[in-house]
């Protein structure tokens, strides 16, 4: 017991400390846990034996992760992605592996080292690179939903890749597989089974999983939501997930696999965000885990021996995958920024190399001594890869062109123009458009998602597609003509882009920005925004007057107050606006906290001064007062 506590204190302390600081220096969590495993293990000792173990519990957070992914896909989402699955990912294993495999029968190795080593280093590391993409906001761009896809094709070529590998075992290789983990599992419903009746069965699963995903999960889950304990419905999320898991594995499948179809399976579900929002904490803790054992994990007695070699292996390895992925991005026409996050995104090796690597030694087609030095070059290029990730944030930002959301969909033709330009439709532009609509207005609507303008047009509200910083996209959109731009796109940094350019080629145009908080309106101003509105700024206020109105003040009073408060922070705000430097966190700005600490003060002191005026006013006064009219 006491080595248990021991154990997870060491744990949970090195990612407590480790990830927080390398959120805040900018390297991402990702880095942050990688670092904390090196620290406890390699460096200072603290873990030893029992990482290797740990790491297969904590590889279930990659299944949780594919399950809270495949609750955000529809089915038809999925359909939409076969050509990716099967041509971009499948292009890019066999590829990858093909390349790999002839490079190591070129300096020496068989045939059948050759396409293990090539088929272990083809795959990528879902856990990093999804961890990642959600983190920074890129799983929806066409560079994210791309690297998905090959994610994907890799985990199920993984299955394929479990059944070749026994087939190239070698006469002379003896490993003792006491020293690796093994693949195989001591329960399974397909051994001993003929060929047609492994197929049968794996089909039966994978069938059950789909019809009680979508027959049997809904009256269980309003079942056990009746008993109202959070507690239930969480252990019943977690039931689903392990026992398709389990179900999975004992078909010879992918677990992950599994669970991700169950989730696309469950996401027009009721209960898709309640078993989301459960999973989640699990989900997170689990990657960490993984991410710490991982470099735990690494050997740096057999690294530092022979250095040189490995890391070579280890760039040379990251070139080649980095060289047939911009090839097939290039292919595919991925560009700009998206054809460098699918590139360096997927250039390392993943956690599946872990397991092909176990079972290859186990089935004696790779020898011992080899199957370590591949160990530390998987491990090392998933410890590199967050500096790519931050290599593409520089390269990203000094891209000059902003490409559409979906590869290979060129933006429509716009055959209309009107005088009001609406950029972006989501839950805030798609109200705004309806607002002026139904005024009898016309606007043109442009949106940067596919999928959000073919639901638009569903409703029979026109719209086109394209990228809104695109200077040619917003000239076709008669932005040299219009009246008014309204910028409502969700990505802070392409507001700020549209909001300048817009300005700079229309100094006279009337530009209605959308901000997601307070530095954000700066940015929007200095760009040249006309009139500014933060997302949550009116709802609150409208919140806060019902909180005024639930407390007993009076209707008018509660207008007056909001009023008040309404007036008194834009004042606050654009005096604010004059100290704040794009270049320095608002934190560290002296001048900018000493006079918002003014200002809070004055702030408060003019409301307290209204109210001394409003209770002092006569009777009379206020009975002239015309009627507030209380609305919903």
């Amino acid at each position: 017991m006491e080595d248990f506590l021991f154990q997870s204190t060491i744990y949970l302390g090195a990612a407590v400390i480790a990830v927080p600081v390398a959120k805040r220096l900018g390297l991402g969590s990702v880095l942050g846990y990688l670092i904390a495993g090196v620290v406890i293990g390699p460096l200072i000792g603290l873990v030893g034996s029992e990482t290797q173990n740990l790491q297969h519990f904590a590889e279930f957070g990659v299944v949780m992760m594919l399950f809270v992914i495949g609750l955000e896909l529809e089915p038809r989402a999925l359909w939409d992605m076969r050509h990716r699955l099967i041509g971009l990912g499948g292009l890019q294993v066999s590829l990858t592996t093909a390349l790999i495999a002839a490079i190591a029968v070129i300096l020496g190795q068989p045939i059948s080292v050759g396409i293990a080593i090539g088929m272990v280093l083809a795959l990528s590391s879902t856990a990093i690179v999804l961890q990642t993409l959600t983190e920074k906001g890129l799983m929806h761009t066409a560079g994210g939903r791309s690297s998905f896809s090959v994610l994907l094709t890799q985990d199920i070529a993984v299955i394929p890749m479990l059944a070749l590998i026994p087939l190239m075992a070698l006469q002379g290789y003896n490993n003792d597989v006491n020293e690796v983990s093994t693949a195989q599992h001591s329960m399974s419903l397909v051994r001993g089974l003929p060929g047609w009746g492994v197929a049968l069965v794996t089909l039966a699963a994978v069938a059950a999983i789909i019809f009680g995903g979508h027959y049997l999960t809904r009256p269980l889950f309003r079942f056990i939501a009746s008993a109202r304990l959070r507690e239930m419905f969480t252990a019943a999320t977690l039931l689903l997930v392990i026992g398709i898991a389990l179900l999975m594995t004992l078909v010879g499948l992918s677990p992950a696999l599994g669970t991700f179809l169950a989730g696309v399976v469950l996401a027009n579900s009721e209960f898709r965000h309640e078993l989301e929002s459960d999973i989640e904490p699990f989900k997170g803790l689990l990657l960490g885990l993984f991410f710490i054992t991982v470099g735990a994990g690494i050997d740096f007695d057999i690294l530092f021996g022979d250095f040189i070699r490995i890391l070579s292996l280890t760039l040379a390895v990251m070139l080649i995958k980095a060289l047939v992925l911009l090839t097939l991005a290039r292919i595919f026409k991925l560009k700009g920024r998206d054809q460098w996050l699918f590139t360096l995104g997927l250039a390392q090796a993943g956690e599946f190399g872990f397991v092909l690597l176990a079972f290859s030694v186990q089935t004696n087609v790779l020898p011992l001594e080899l199957s370590k030095s591949l160990l530390l070059v998987v491990a090392l290029s998933m410890l590199l890869t967050p500096a790519l990730f931050i290599l593409y944030d520089w390269v990203s930002k000094r891209a000059k062109e902003t490409v559409p959301a979906h590869p290979g969909q060129p933006a429509d033709e716009i055959d209309e123009t009107a005088p009001i330009i609406i950029a972006g439709v989501g839950r805030f532009g798609q109200t705004i458009n309806r607002m002026i609509s139904m005024n009898g207005l016309k606007t043109t609507v442009l949106d940067h998602n596919i999928d959000t303008i073919l639901a638009q047009r569903k409703f029979g509200m026109k719209g086109f597609y394209g990228d809104p910083t695109r200077p040619e996209l917003m000239q076709a959109a008669g932005l040299m003509k219009a009246e008014i731009l309204v910028v409502a796109v969700d990505d802070q940094d392409a507001a700020v882009k549209l909001t300048k350019h817009a300005r700079r080629v229309r100094p006279d145009i009337h530009i209605i920005a959308r901000a997601y908080d307070r530095a954000h309106v700066y940015r929007l101003y200095q760009a040249g925004a006309s009139q500014i509105v933060r997302e949550t700024f009116d709802s609150s206020i409208r919140a806060g007057k019902y909180a005024l109105m639930k407390s007993g003040i009076p209707a008018y009073d509660v207008e007056t107050a909001a009023s008040d408060f309404y007036d008194l922070d834009r004042q606050l705000l654009k005096e604010m606006s004059s100290l704040w430097d794009p270049n320095v966190p608002i934190t560290e700005n002296k001048a900018f906290m000493e006079r918002a600490r003014e200002l809070n003060s004055q702030f408060i002191t003019a409301l307290d001064k209204r109210d001394i005026a409003a209770s002092e006013e006569p009777p009379e006064a206020a009975a002239e007062r015309p009627a507030i009219e209380h609305s919903t």
